[in-house]
């Protein structure tokens, strides 16, 4: 047996030793565990053999899956991690030349943008040019392809609609970057760009019925062996999780931010209603009743946009303290005592099986992400279901 099976196993036993308690949340308990993570996550960024499937996307430096992880990083950095990454966060924007994907103008090789922004105070910085650079290029290639998600000329699966957000990934990926390059530039045609497509997508696949996001044109019509609709759990975590990262960015008085609080707390009431028993979110949504497998990388994102909007005041926490201790709970009874995150769905785009030695970067961004709103989270208020 290796020596991660073994450490599977027994992140097995502590976790069915632990089913019938209910700890309580502490800032040290936060503290230490995100710390445990992040430390592990960043001494295994050389060898993927972890990762049970796509390592090859999961190699890519600047592509969406590493990026995932360092947007998490870096916001844990700026709260419990008291500027103890800052180092590594600078290093890889170092190593990356703070250059984007290849595919620049796909919004996975746009999320990395994310990080190169946070670490850029000042408009005249040099590394602002690349990001900017290509940027304007895709201003001026303009953005009218249809969002149907479909085969295009060569036969591939993602087609011309992902030049622009046609999948519901992406707006997590990207709007956040065109913002901060607004509010760093003093540009606005780069948050305009960001807002437009944001409703363009959402006017496309969000659900007026359910609240929830269709991953893509796909799914409008797919419905799942209960015999509901698709609505995958990552694929609206990332969503979730992307519009407190873009309202952060935005003025206090942009005439948009009303419109978007109001989608934001639609999509909060809608998780809210969905958590499965234990305290996550089934792969997916619908079926939390049927199949509630242990998912902890939508989970995460729903807790960390759950708690960001408590702690901001802009949910009520009478409505959302025992989901966001019970999902905080449930995902962080997944974190091993060597600090890997267990239960992550693998990539993919829609909902799918999921095992306990299952690990990803964007579970463990995600979860980071979750840590630092937690850190501060009036949990005495709160009582776990």
């Amino acid at each position: 047996m290796n020596k991660f099976l073994k450490l599977v196993l027994a992140s097995a036993v502590l976790s069915l030793l632990s089913c019938s308690q209910t700890p309580s949340i502490t800032a040290q308990q936060v503290q230490s565990h995100a710390d445990r993570l992040a430390r592990w996550q960043l001494e295994h960024m050389g060898d993927f053999e972890y990762v049970r499937t796509f390592r090859d996307h999961t190699a890519q430096p600047d592509g969406w899956v590493q990026a995932a992880f360092y947007i998490g990083l870096n916001r844990w950095n700026d709260t419990g991690g008291e500027g103890r990454y800052l180092s590594a966060l600078q290093q890889k924007a170092e190593a990356n030349h703070w250059q984007l994907g290849p595919l620049y103008w796909h919004a996975d090789d746009q999320a990395i943008a994310q990080l190169y922004l946070a670490l850029i105070d000042s408009a005249d910085s040099q590394a602002l040019a690349p990001t900017q650079t290509k940027f304007d290029d895709i201003l001026a290639y303009g953005a009218d392809n249809s969002l149907e998600f479909i085969r295009d000329d060569t036969g591939q699966s993602e087609g011309t609609c992902q030049r622009r957000w046609c999948w519901s990934d992406a707006l997590f990926m990207a709007p956040p970057a065109w913002a901060a390059m607004s509010r760093i530039s003093g540009d606005e045609q780069y948050l305009n760009y960001a807002l437009t497509e944001f409703w363009a997508t959402t006017n496309y696949l969000f659900d007026p019925t359910y609240h929830l996001y269709y991953r893509d044109s796909r799914f409008f019509d797919r419905a799942s062996e209960h015999d509901n609709k698709v609505f995958w759990s990552r694929g609206n975590g990332w969503v979730f999780a992307g519009l407190p990262l873009l309202l952060e960015q935005l003025p206090d008085n942009h005439p948009e931010r009303p419109k978007l609080i109001t989608h934001y707390r639609r999509m909060a009431y809608a998780f809210g209603a969905l958590q499965t028993a234990e305290g996550l979110w089934a792969p997916s949504l619908l079926d939390n009743d049927y199949d509630p497998l242990p998912e902890t990388s939508g989970s995460s994102f729903v807790v960390f946009g759950l708690a960001w909007g408590v702690n901001r005041g802009l949910l009520p926490a009478a409505d959302f303290n025992d989901v966001i201790v019970s999902g905080w709970q449930a995902i962080d009874k997944r974190l091993t005592p060597e600090g890997w995150l267990g239960w992550v769905q693998q990539v993919g785009y829609e909902p799918d099986k999921v095992h306990a030695d299952d690990t990803q970067l964007y579970g463990s961004g995600a979860y980071l992400l979750a840590a630092s709103e937690m850190l501060d989270y009036d949990a005495g208020k709160a009582s776990a279901k």
